[in-house]
C-alpha cells in the first residue's frame, strides 16, 4: 500500500508503528511494561516517540474495562525503514515469543492535533485526499475533578463507536489506571471515519461539552493511513481484514 501524498510536512517518510500483543502470561507482560520503557531508546537513533500502553473495552475507561492480555507498543520512527527494523529488537521479539497472537500497522499521519506529553510525536501534517483504510488514536489527560463528570459522558459514545458501520475495530489504550486515556479505532475508509466525527450525535455532544467544560489538561486527536500490516487481531489476519474492509 502506497503513502499519502502531502502537501507540507517536516518529514514526508515519518513512519508510526502500533504493535498489539495478546500475551500468554499477564505477569510477565506486566514486568516487560515498566522495565522495557528504559530499554527501548537503547541504540535506537531513529526511534522518535514511543509509548508502551495498556489496553480495555473503553466503554467506561474504569479498571473493569482492563484487558491484561492485549498490550501495545506505539513507536514513531525517522523512516519506514527504521519502523520495519523494530522486528528484529530484542523487545519485540520478546513479545512476539510470548505471546499467542500479535498485530501490526504501519502508519503515515494524515492529521494530528493537540500534543501528548508535551510532544507533537506525529508531526503537522496535512495530506491530500486518502480513500484507503485508516487507524485513529485519540488521547487525552483529564483533569482530576473532571473524572467523574467525564465518566458519564463515555458509554453513549462508545455505543455509537462500536455500532458504526465503517468501524473494523476499537478499543482503549492507558498509561495509567485513571486520567491519562484514550482510544485506538480502525476504519474500513477515511471517509467512514470522518462521517463518525462529524455525524454522530453522542460523539458531538462530547466535543461539544469538551469546549464548555475544559476537561482536558492536554489532548490528541490523529488519524493515520494505513500503510502496512503483518499478524492478526482476533483471530482475523490483517492482510484479509484490510482489503476486505
Amino acid at each position: 500500500m502506497s503513502r499519502p501524498e502531502y502537501l507540507t510536512v517536516s518529514n514526508s517518510e515519518l513512519t508510526i508503528r502500533v504493535d498489539i500483543f495478546t500475551v500468554t502470561n499477564i505477569l510477565v507482560a506486566l514486568l516487560r511494561i515498566a522495565f522495557d520503557r528504559f530499554r527501548i531508546k537503547k541504540n535506537n537513533s531513529d526511534l522518535v516517540f514511543f509509548r508502551l500502553l495498556g489496553t480495555g473495552t473503553g466503554r467506561t475507561f474504569t479498571s473493569k474495562d482492563a484487558n491484561y492480555k492485549r498490550w501495545v507498543i506505539l513507536t514513531v520512527w525517522n523512516n519506514q525503514h527504521a519502523a520495519s527494523a523494530f522486528n528484529d529488537h530484542k523487545i519485540f521479539k520478546h513479545w512476539q515469543a510470548r505471546s499467542a497472537e500479535f498485530a501490526t500497522y504501519y502508519l503515515a499521519a494524515l492529521s494530528s492535533k493537540g500534543s501528548w506529553a508535551g510532544k507533537q510525536p506525529f508531526g503537522n501534517p496535512t495530506a491530500h485526499r486518502w480513500d484507503g483504510p485508516v487507524l485513529s488514536i485519540t488521547r487525552a489527560r483529564i483533569k482530576f475533578r473532571m473524572w467523574r463528570r467525564f465518566q458519564k459522558e463515555v458509554p453513549p459514545v462508545s455505543n455509537s463507536l462500536h455500532s458504526s458501520s465503517g468501524m473494523m475495530t476499537a478499543f482503549g489504550i492507558g498509561e495509567a489506571p485513571i486520567g491519562l486515556q484514550g482510544t485506538v479505532s480502525v476504519w474500513k475508509s477515511n471517509k467512514a471515519l470522518t462521517q463518525f466525527a462529524q455525524r454522530e450525535h453522542a460523539h458531538r455532544v462530547v466535543i461539544t461539552k469538551t469546549h464548555e467544560l475544559n476537561w482536558y489538561s492536554e489532548e490528541l486527536f490523529a488519524r493515520f493511513a494505513i500503510i502496512a500490516t503483518h499478524g492478526s487481531l482476533d483471530g482475523v489476519p490483517l492482510a484479509n481484514a484490510i482489503a476486505t474492509g
